[in-house]
C-alpha cells in the first residue's frame, strides 16, 4: 500500500486550482478543517488563485470572526456556493457577499445535500427526493436560490408513477476538504477526538468517484498498523495528502470531549439545571409532550433544553434524543457544540441518520420558528437580514409523525414575568413572529396536513394546533387574556378550541 503524503497546509491549498469544485465538512466549529480554508483564503489573497471556486457545504461551516466559510469570503474566489446554510451571525462577510450577489448561493436541504453527495460517489446522475416538495426549495415555489445570481434552481420537479420528486443533478468533487484525529502513515484516518463524522467517508468517495483529491487535516499521525481497522473512519485508499495541526482544538474543550465522544459517561447531576424564564416556560409545555420510549429529535434554540426538564422531572429514560448529526442518546450538547450529545449510547454517520429520518424513524421532534402565518407555515431560514438557512429542518419534518415548534410569541425587547403561578405581561415584544405570510417556507403545513402530521406550536402564553383551515388555540396560560394578550395580536383569524384549557400551573410557579 502506498505511503500518503504528509504536505503543509499551504502545499494542500496549492492542489486546488481555479473553477474546481471543492467539498468542505464541517458543523458550525465542530470537526471543521479550518487550517485548510485559512490556507486556502491566505493563498488567494496572495495570488489571486484558486478563483471561482464551486464549493459544497452539507452544513454551517464555523461560526465566527475568520472562521469556516469566512476564510472564502474574498471577491471573485467562489463562483456558486452550494449548502443547507450560512450563517446565524450578522457580522458574517461571506453572506454580506451573498447578499451582495458576488456569487451564485443555493440553500438545499442539508440530508439532500448528504444524498447527492452519495449519489457522485455511486456514479448516479441524479439525486431523486420528495423532501422539500412546497417548502422555498421546490421550484414551483421560490428555487432554493437566494440571491439573484441564483435565478435557476437545482431542483426541479418530475413525476415518476403518479408521484411527485426532485431532481438535482449530481455534482462532481474536485478537491474534497476534510477533518479527522488521528492519520496513519497510509492515509487511515481515525476520528477518536471528534463527537460527530458528518459525512467525511462520503465526501471523500464523490471525489475520488470524481477522479478529484482528498485533503484531510489531523492532530497527529501514527505508525502504520496501529489503527484498529474499526477506528478507521476514512480509508487510506481514499487519501491523497495529509496535514498535521497538532494544535487543532477539540469540540467540547479538553474536559467535555470525552464525554461527547464516548470515552467517558458523566453523571446526570453535573448537568446544569434550566433556570427559570420566560423560555423555560416553552421547555416545560413542549415536554410535556413527550411519551414513553419516544425516539426524539431536537432543533437548536429552546428545544435543546428538553432534556434537562425531564431530568429534573426524574424521567430521563423515557426518550432517547437524536439529533442529525448522528449522536444517539445522551443529552444533548449545547449551543456551541449543538449536534452532539454527552453520553451517546451509539454514533452513527449523518448519511444513515438522514436515511432513518426519511424512513420516519422518529417518534417526534421539537423545533425553533421564526415565523408563522396563517395556514400554518413556518420560516426559520430568512428574516431579518440573516440567511441561516435550513440545515436538516426540512428533512426532519418530512416524514415525522408529531411536529412541535417551540419559541416566544413575540421578539424584541418583550418584558414578561412570572408572578404567584400567573404570567404578566408588562411590555410586549415590538416584532411579532406571527405574520399573514412567512418570507419563506421552511414547512409547508398543508403538504404536513395531507400526510397526517400532528403539529403543535407552544408559546409561553398559548398553544396552537394545526388545523384543516390553520391554527386553532388549545391551551391558554393562566393571567393572559384571550382576546387582548393573544387574538386581537395575531394579524389573521385563529380559532379558539371549544375544549379551551389553560395551561398546566406547575409550569408558572
Amino acid at each position: 500500500m502506498k505511503k500518503v503524503s504528509i504536505v503543509s497546509a499551504a502545499q494542500a491549498a496549492e492542489l486546488v486550482e481555479d473553477g474546481s469544485t471543492i467539498a468542505i465538512c464541517g458543523c458550525e466549529n465542530v470537526l471543521t478543517p479550518d487550517t485548510l480554508l485559512r490556507a486556502l483564503g491566505e493563498r488567494y489573497a496572495r495570488t489571486g488563485s484558486p478563483r471561482d471556486l464551486t464549493e459544497i457545504h452539507p452544513i454551517i461551516v464555523g461560526m465566527g470572526e475568520n472562521l469556516g466559510l469566512e476564510h472564502l469570503a474574498q471577491p471573485g474566489m467562489v463562483r456558486r456556493a452550494i449548502g443547507s446554510g450560512y450563517s446565524y451571525l450578522k457580522t458574517s462577510r461571506y453572506t454580506e457577499l451573498l447578499k451582495q450577489d458576488a456569487f451564485e448561493a443555493h440553500l438545499v436541504p442539508m440530508g439532500t445535500v448528504f444524498q447527492m453527495m452519495r449519489d457522485t460517489a455511486a456514479g448516479r446522475q441524479a439525486t431523486l427526493t420528495q423532501v422539500g416538495i412546497g417548502t422555498f426549495v421546490d421550484p414551483d415555489v421560490e428555487g432554493g436560490g437566494i440571491n439573484a445570481r441564483a435565478a435557476n434552481s437545482l431542483a426541479r420537479r418530475v413525476d415518476i408513477e403518479g408521484e411527485t420528486y426532485l431532481r438535482y443533478d449530481v455534482e462532481p468533487v474536485h478537491v474534497a476538504l476534510l477533518r479527522g484525529t488521528t492519520a496513519d502513515e497510509y492515509g487511515n484516518i481515525s476520528l477518536e477526538d471528534e463527537p460527530v463524522s458528518l459525512g467525511v467517508k462520503t465526501l471523500a468517495m464523490a471525489a475520488k468517484a470524481s477522479g478529484g483529491k482528498v485533503i484531510v487535516q489531523v492532530r497527529r499521525m501514527t505508525q502504520s498498523g496501529t489503527l484498529h481497522p474499526r477506528m478507521v473512519e476514512i480509508p487510506g485508499i481514499l487519501v491523497d495528502a495529509v496535514v498535521v495541526v497538532p494544535d487543532q482544538s477539540v469540540s467540547g474543550g479538553d474536559i467535555l470531549n470525552p464525554a461527547l465522544t464516548g470515552q467517558i459517561r458523566l453523571p446526570l447531576q453535573n448537568i446544569e439545571p434550566l433556570p427559570p424564564s420566560v423560555s423555560r416556560i416553552v421547555v416545560n409545555r413542549a415536554a410535556d409532550e413527550i411519551g414513553e420510549h419516544q425516539i426524539v429529535n431536537l432543533g437548536v434554540g429552546i428545544p435543546v433544553n428538553i432534556p434537562k426538564i425531564l431530568i429534573e422531572r426524574g424521567r430521563f429514560d423515557q426518550a432517547v434524543f437524536f439529533p442529525e448529526h448522528g449522536s444517539i442518546g445522551g443529552v444533548p450538547g449545547e449551543r456551541a457544540i449543538f449536534g452532539t450529545n454527552i453520553n451517546p449510547h451509539a454514533i452513527i454517520d449523518s448519511t444513515q441518520v438522514f436515511e432513518y429520518f426519511n424512513g420516519g424513524g422518529l417518534d417526534m421532534t421539537f423545533l425553533g420558528f421564526g415565523q408563522i402565518d396563517a395556514q400554518g407555515n413556518v420560516n426559520v431560514s430568512k428574516f431579518n437580514g440573516i440567511i441561516p438557512g435550513c440545515g436538516g429542518f426540512v428533512d426532519i419534518t418530512h416524514r415525522t409523525p408529531r411536529v412541535v415548534f417551540c419559541g416566544l410569541f413575540s421578539a424584541g425587547g418583550a418584558r414578561i414575568e412570572v408572578t404567584d403561578g400567573h404570567l404578566d405581561i408588562q411590555t410586549e415584544g415590538r416584532y411579532s413572529k406571527f405574520v399573514p405570510h412567512v418570507e419563506q417556507i421552511t414547512f409547508n403545513a398543508r403538504e404536513a396536513l395531507r400526510k397526517g402530521q400532528q403539529v403543535l406550536y407552544v408559546t409561553e402564553r398559548a398553544v396552537f394546533s394545526l388545523q384543516a383551515d390553520g391554527l386553532q388555540v388549545e391551551e391558554i396560560a393562566p393571567g393572559v387574556d384571550l382576546q387582548t394578550q393573544v387574538l386581537d395580536l395575531i394579524p389573521f383569524k385563529v380559532r379558539v378550541s371549544p375544549t379551551l384549557k389553560t395551561m398546566p400551573a406547575a409550569h408558572f410557579s
